[in-house]
Order: structure tokens, then sequence, then C-alpha cells
């Protein structure tokens, strides 16, 4: 009997796909749990997720793990946070390079604290080499704070006459994000039902297709991933066209 998995075409698979994984604290909440105990379910979905799209075949996995509002929630959830993560990064580095996966990060990283920022260069570095897939954890991260730094960065190279003004297009902009070195996204997945993007990659989305799924996020698998796959192959991808100039290519 065929699975959900065997209809997907591994000939068009997104390039790219970029997660906002909500639904961590609801989840713990219905059990009658602490927040904390639905973001330590949470981690697990997240190996789930690296493990389902590195066996298909994705180039890259981008995670909205914590966004720079976030450091606004109670102080306790924060460091609970920071603490998962030193952990989870710490248990992962053998499976990252088994499974020859790149670890990277996106964001303000001179916020996070010491602890984290040692621990998580040491995991970069360690898997610098590998080439099957790069997952890229969006950290400290929120898209207008992303494009501020890139205006202010391009302005003072206009400043500087390193560029003209004329020179600056697409492109340059691209270079002076944090996703510099990523592809646009092809695919968007957003758990627990919420319909929003909350200031997420929102200029390397423009043309990504959106998913959202009323699943949570600790319960959000591999089978769920396939689903979100498929049902991105199930669309007609236009950039702008129509369905007939689609068709005479």
């Amino acid at each position: 009997m065929d699975t959900v998995k065997d209809e997907i075409d591994k000939q068009r698979l997104p390039a790219h796909i970029a997660i906002i994984m909500d639904g961590n604290g609801r989840w713990a909440k219905q059990r009658g749990k602490l927040r904390v105990f639905g973001h330590e379910k949470g981690a697990k979905s997240v190996r789930e997720v690296v493990e389902g799209c590195a066996e298909l075949g994705v180039k890259h996995l981008t995670l909205y793990a914590f966004s720079t509002e976030n450091w606004k929630r109670p102080k306790l959830e924060v460091e609970t946070l920071m603490k998962l993560l030193i952990t989870s990064l710490g248990k992962e580095l053998k499976t990252l390079n088994k499974n020859d996966i790149r670890l990277n990060a996106i964001g303000c990283m001179d916020l996070l604290p010491r602890t984290v920022s040692k621990k998580l260069a040491e995991v970069i570095e360690k898997t610098r080499n590998n080439s099957r897939m790069t997952l890229t954890l969006a950290l400290s991260y929120g898209s207008r704070d992303e494009i501020a730094h890139a205006v202010k960065a391009i302005g003072t190279k206009v400043k500087n006459n390193i560029i003209s003004v004329e020179d600056i297009d697409e492109s340059v902009i691209n270079e002076h994000l944090y996703t510099q070195d990523l592809p646009d996204v092809d695919l968007l997945i957003r758990t627990s039902g919420e319909l929003r993007i909350s200031n997420f990659m929102l200029w390397q989305i423009a043309y990504a297709e959106l998913y959202f799924t009323e699943t949570l996020w600790p319960d959000f698998n591999k089978e769920k991933l396939y689903e979100a796959i498929l049902n991105y192959q199930n669309r007609e991808r236009r950039f702008g066209k129509t369905s007939e100039q689609l068709n005479e290519i």
C-alpha cells in the first residue's frame, strides 16, 4: 500500500523549506503541563522534520526557532529555551555529521547568551564541510530587523562611494541579508492553525507557497511533512506568469 511519502515526486522537491514552529505552549496547556514541557516535546519534532527532509533530498531547511519578539516572553521560559537549545545542539552534533547536514544560523547573534553563541559556533564549525543539506536556525531573528540591517549596510557603502544608488537592485539587497547564501523559500509551513507570517523571512518568501496546518508543532512529524510537500507539488507555481505561458515552456 502506497504511503504519502511514496506519492512525492523526488524530482520536484522544494529546494528550500522554511517552518514557523508554532503551538508548543498550547500543546502543553492542553495536557495540564507548563509551556516548557511543550518546547521539550517540540525538540523531538525538529529531529523528525530534519530527518524527513534529509531522507527525501531537500537541500535547505530553515526553522524559526526564536524571534526577536520572543525575548519579551517570561524570563523563565526564555532561560529554559536557551538551555534546551544548548542541550539539543550538543546532542545532535553526532547526528548532523552522520547525516552529512551542515548547521547554519541567521539572526542577531549578539543578543544570544555567551554560552549559546559558543555552542552554536562550535557545531557550525564542526559541520561546515557537510553538504547533503543545510539546516538553518533562525535565532533572535526578525525579518524587519534583517531588512533594516541590510539597508544600513547598503547606505554606508553608498555614502563611502563603494556602490552607487543606481547599482542597487534585488541581487545587491540579497547580498546584504542574513540569508545571502540561501536560495529563496519555495515552501513556507506554519503549524498550530495561525494564519500569519510573524515577521519571518518577508523578503525571501515573495513567491513561496504557503501551507498552514492546524497541527500543533509537537505533533508535527514526518508524515505531516510529507503531506505539506505533496500539497506543494499539486500547486501551479506561476511566478507572475499565466498558466498558458507556463504550458508554452
